[in-house]
């Protein structure tokens, strides 16, 4: 929990409750079914939680704020984000049931009333939102390709809806994939975290 604290200092106590327990849901989940990588489960608030949470550093969604999980696996980034806004309603969306299971698990156990599972595959969904969000599925051009229909006209917060990536390494090919049309931002999370763990890793935002 340090390490969240350290760069949340205004949690709630139930917030400070719901962080503190994700690590033992998660390595108990993690036993039967596979959605972290065994050796990192012991660094499931460095390498998970915190990295999550980069996306509340850049934006900070607003009060009704619908945001989307693009192939949110193991609940990531929307658990933590959900937890963080518990004003925001989250849809954590993902082709492989196992993992919705323990994602919907997970949010059962900590009461978090804000999100909710899906099993399907984004072509699926109806319904717009303002921010779609994603962590380490696909390259950036098929990421907004799957997100730009479900990206509400409505806009309610500081930055107009759109896109936000969690990405790493060395992305200059990648943006190139993108049309030349498209507006784009990459923000290093180091900008955010001093941990070694984010130093070629990056928030990349494409308006919706």
């Amino acid at each position: 929990m340090e390490i969240i604290e350290k760069y949340f200092p205004e949690l709630t106590s139930i917030q400070k409750e719901r962080f503190a327990a994700l690590p033992q849901l998660y390595a108990e989940w993690n036993q039967m079914i596979n959605v972290i990588s065994r050796k990192d489960v012991e660094n499931i608030m460095l390498h998970h939680v915190l990295h999550s949470l980069s996306i509340a550093k850049y934006i900070s969604f607003k009060e009704g704020s619908k945001i989307f999980d693009l192939g949110t696996g193991g609940g990531f980034p929307g658990i933590p984000l959900a937890i963080l806004f518990p004003e925001s309603d989250f849809a954590l969306v993902d082709g492989t049931g196992k993992k919705i299971k323990v994602v919907n698990a997970i949010i059962e156990s900590l009461n978090l009333t804000n999100a909710k599972g899906l099993h399907a595959r984004a072509e699926e969904i109806k319904g717009k939102y303002d921010f779609v969000v994603s962590r380490a599925v696909a390259k950036v051009d098929q990421l907004i390709h799957w997100s730009r229909r479900l990206i509400s006209n409505n806009q309610q917060n500081r930055l107009p809806n759109g896109l936000i990536a969690l990405k790493g390494g060395n992305l200059v090919e990648e943006l190139k994939l993108l049309p030349k049309w498209e507006y784009y931002e990459v923000t290093p999370i180091s900008n955010y975290f001093s941990e070694p763990f984010f130093e070629e890793k990056n928030i990349v935002y494409i308006q919706g």
